[in-house]
């Protein structure tokens, strides 16, 4: 059993941002989805897991090793799919996932090659295998991404925001992907789509501000929210009333009509009727308790 063991992480930026505030995590085996709005840290918590920056103040462990003293013991074992990534011109996905390979300490020829075409199928690229990556699709990019990011059968893989801007069928392809990658491994996703998460994480925290605001299983996260969920359908322009009077949770505009959602622990009376949570309403109700 693998375990990643994070202790008071804590980043400053130059610019004054903190992008992480004495931030504490124990994560094991199986997808862990780290949810939370954009400028949350997720992106500053996952370089600094990865080795490419260093916390002020902290301490990160993985199986034991000590990953600040000595971030090179993680990177043999680790398997990173940034945000952003860039892809050499002119460069075939054999060739350009090879040279990664060789990167990664892959340096037995055969098993290598064995490896990087396994990895092209698994990802669906086989048959582009020829092609170059700079000419690929948004989705197939992110699916190349993973597939470098599995090279030399890492035990802790980290992905940022790998959904960010694909259509919902490559979205789907790659979730797939995602939640085929195994229970022996440590898989962080890091989003701020909580679908994703539903879809795929059997774990979960909630970020925002450096801080983890929770954490735990989906499924236990919704059974607390039971009875304390209520919905109504307004007038748009009496959203400011309801949200001076309640915990407003979200709304959403349809067809002229503003459905809103708010949180009570008893009947808020009102014409609210009462409604199940879904992770959705989870998030809003996490990240609304501290603002």
């Amino acid at each position: 059993m693998n375990a990643l063991i994070i202790k008071n992480l804590t980043k400053t930026y130059k610019n004054g941002v903190k992008a992480l505030d004495s931030l504490s995590l124990e994560i094991r085996n199986g997808m862990f989805g780290l949810l939370g709005p954009n400028g949350a840290g997720k992106s500053s918590l996952m370089k600094t897991l990865a080795g490419l920056q260093q916390p002020d103040a902290g301490q990160i462990s993985f199986n034991g090793n000590n990953l600040i003293e000595d971030p090179l013991s993680v990177k043999k074992l680790l398997g990173f799919l940034p945000q952003d990534f860039g892809v050499y011109p002119k460069v075939s996905a054999y060739d350009l996932l090879t040279h990664i390979a060789v990167l990664k300490g892959l340096i037995h020829a055969p098993s290598r090659k064995e490896q990087v075409l396994a990895l092209l199928d698994q990802t669906n690229l086989y048959s582009q295998r020829h092609q170059d990556v700079y000419t690929f699709s948004g989705g197939m990019r992110q699916r190349f991404g993973i597939a470098q990011a599995l090279l030399g059968d890492p035990q802790l893989i980290i992905v940022d925001e790998p959904t960010a801007g694909l259509d919902p069928e490559e979205r789907n392809r790659f979730n797939n992907l995602l939640s085929e990658i195994g229970e022996e491994k440590i898989v962080i996703l890091s989003t701020h789509l909580v679908e994703d998460v539903k879809n795929l994480c059997t774990h979960m925290a909630v970020m925002n501000k450096g801080k983890i605001l929770a954490k735990g299983k989906p499924a236990d996260f919704i059974g607390a929210l039971a009875d304390k969920l209520w919905q109504k359908t307004i007038n748009k322009v009496d959203k400011l009333a309801y949200e001076q009077q309640f915990r407003l949770l979200s709304s959403q505009l349809n067809t002229g009509k503003l459905y809103i959602h708010i949180y009570a622990e008893d009947d808020p009376g009102h014409g609210f009727e009462p409604v199940k949570p879904t992770l959705e309403d989870v998030y809003f109700h996490l990240l609304t308790s501290i603002n």
